[in-house]
């Protein structure tokens, strides 16, 4: 059994498309009423069928009262680490704590350099990614007084004013498969969010935990202070399956508390549109998983 001891979260990951407006603010105020943690939204500035994900957030966390926002994760390539910085702190300030930062360090990059962005490879975007975070982290310790300096190879600041600092303890989630990603969770993020569709099998979440777990104790922290998070996908149905996440809501409650209990999997953020099928997530399947994970615990 690996539990890092956090509490569950539930969530949903809705498609940010510009053609329905109204239908991406409806689908979060579902995500809200059926009592969901997180609304998520992917983050590909290049897509211009998308709205853009830091405005929508913005517009979102006025039009919400309750549930946490993220993007899912942001495209760091296209976004200044100390200019993002600000923005989460502002509207984590301004939401009254309800923002969190999914980080990715970019993938698409014929897109990306379309729109002005950097080509990289698989290394130097992890190189990036890292001195990202170092960036953001110190513009948000605001009581700190010392010089903000980090003289990285692709970003940099040299005497960027601190603050402000956010409302509350911003997790720094990171969408991550491979090792050196994996690694960099482990020295410097708050969580690992990797999408079940593209993990080959679960013994790649327990392999993956193993390189976490590692990083972070070389660097001197706790593994369990690292959220693993999952992006999921699936299907409802009256009959049950031996597929996962494929069969009735009590199934999809049982597998899912396995993966809670077996692999360490403390939030769960549902990819889809269906009003309907994040109403019964939220309000049957969450509420489940919830039970079985305590009972065992």
């Amino acid at each position: 059994m690996t539990d890092y001891g956090h509490d569950l979260l539930f969530g949903s990951f809705i498609t940010p498309t510009n053609q329905d407006i109204e239908g991406v603010l409806e689908l979060t105020r579902v995500s809200e009423a059926a009592g969901l943690d997180l609304a998520t939204f992917q983050d590909h500035p290049y897509q211009a069928a998308f709205l853009d994900t830091w405005t929508l957030l913005s517009y979102l966390a006025s039009r919400t009262d309750r549930i946490r926002l993220a993007g899912n994760v942001i495209n760091l390539p296209l976004r200044q680490p100390a200019v993002l910085a600000r923005a989460v702190a502002s509207l984590d300030l301004l939401s009254g704590g309800r923002i969190e930062l999914g980080l990715g360090a970019g993938g698409f990059w014929d897109p990306i350099v379309a729109m002005g962005g950097e080509r990289l490879s698989a290394g130097e975007s992890v190189r990036a990614l890292a001195e990202g975070i170092e960036i953001i982290r110190g513009i948000w310790d605001a009581d700190n007084h010392t010089r903000l300096v980090v003289d990285g190879s692709f970003h940099r600041v040299d005497g960027a004013k601190r603050g402000p600092a956010p409302a509350h303890d911003v997790g720094i989630w990171l969408g991550a498969l491979k090792p050196r990603m994996l690694r960099l969770i482990g020295r410097s993020a708050d969580g690992w969010l990797p999408s079940l569709g593209y993990l080959k099998g679960l013994q790649q979440i327990a392999e993956s935990n193993m390189i976490i777990d590692d990083a972070a104790l070389a660097a001197g922290r706790e593994p369990a202070a690292i959220r693993r998070l999952l992006n999921i996908n699936g299907q409802l149905s009256a009959q049950p399956s031996d597929r996962l996440l494929v069969g009735p809501p009590r199934q999809w409650a049982e597998q899912l508390a396995a993966l809670a209990l077996e692999y360490g999997v403390s939030a769960f953020i549902l990819a889809g549109d269906d009003r309907d099928t994040l109403a019964l997530f939220g309000q049957e399947i969450a509420p489940a998983t919830r039970e079985l994970v305590a009972a065992e615990r």
